[in-house]
């Protein structure tokens, strides 16, 4: 298999605080990558890493063939990058946003102005190419953005948390875009927050306090990462039951989903024992992206000593 990313023990720190902590990645070519985890989990800074912006303290990385460190420039000129504020000038239009950033990429005649009129076609911003950035949505700055990182046909593109702030109906709408890009051969790596997101690409990297705790597809992860069987009780002001769920010895976690709670357990021969104590029938059910993230995340807890 052909690899966009490749990372050898990739390690950032600033003074005595690691940011992201000897990480391990294998990202298949034409593939959609997610970074998921919470604020200060390290997506950001392994992202500039790979980029090229930011070096790393330790350990290695290949990227599209290129040594992160000792060839970040040769790098950049291959890579499409689209930052959480998007880099666009609010008093020129759509056109004119895209005919700067390929003049930056040094594109010019005939392939520039095709090239722009691609990324008016993919950005879906046909009717709205002569409108100042100013009066554009959000939604729309959005599309705008990705087609300005896209415009010099990079082969790989990092977009760091795209969809936040914009409704859910624009976040669908950019996620069909990304689809449509790895399809036809462009890698993406994206941060975000929302879990049905990260169901829409094809591998998950979980990042949680500088550390990569998994990294595989949506659905290899909700089969293989919990150690144990999930129930779902659905019960009155769940919040006050977890404390003496978390008692029993075969309970391993417990967390509240909406007016339910979700219990690993060591396996279905728990049932029964769980429902005598708290009075209702528990459920099986299959794990979510979130259930997978809350059982890493306290498993990573219990290692980190005290």
């Amino acid at each position: 298999m052909d690899y966009a990313v490749i990372t050898q023990d990739l390690t950032r720190r600033f003074g005595d605080f690691t940011a992201v902590d000897r990480i391990n990645l294998a990202i298949p070519t034409g593939q959609v990558c997610g970074f998921l985890g919470p604020n200060g989990a390290g997506k950001t800074t392994a992202m500039r890493m790979l980029c090229g912006i930011l070096e790393p303290t330790s350990g290695s990385g290949q990227v599209l063939g290129y040594d992160i460190a000792a060839q970040s420039e040769l790098l950049k000129q291959h890579i499409g990058y689209m930052s959480q504020k998007f880099s666009l000038y609010d008093d020129l239009t759509v056109y004119e946003n895209l005919d700067f950033y390929a003049g930056v990429y040094s594109l010019s005649g005939a392939a520039k102005r095709r090239r722009i009129e691609e990324m008016i076609e993919l950005a879906q911003l046909k009717d709205r190419k002569d409108q100042l950035v100013s009066t554009l949505s959000l939604g729309f700055k959005q599309r705008l953005a990705l087609g300005c990182a896209l415009v010099s046909h990079p082969k790989l593109v990092f977009l760091d948390e795209p969809t936040s702030g914009v409704s859910p109906a624009s976040r669908r709408a950019f996620f069909n875009i990304i689809q449509d890009l790895a399809a036809s051969g462009t890698t993406v790596i994206v941060t975000t927050h929302f879990m049905e997101e990260a169901e829409r690409c094809h591998q998950i990297a979980f990042f949680f306090r500088g550390k990569l705790l998994a990294s595989a597809s949506p659905d290899e992860l909700k089969k293989n990462s919990l150690d144990g069987t999930l129930l779902e009780l659905i019960i009155p002001d769940p919040l006050r039951f977890i404390d003496d769920l978390l008692k029993m010895p075969f309970v391993k976690s417990c967390s509240v989903h909406g007016s339910s709670l979700h219990v690993l357990v060591k396996d279905e021969s728990c049932l029964q024992p769980l429902a005598a104590h708290i009075g209702v029938e528990p459920k099986v059910i299959t794990p979510t992206l979130e259930d997978v993230f809350v059982a890493l995340a306290k498993g990573q807890e219990r290692e980190v000593p005290v």
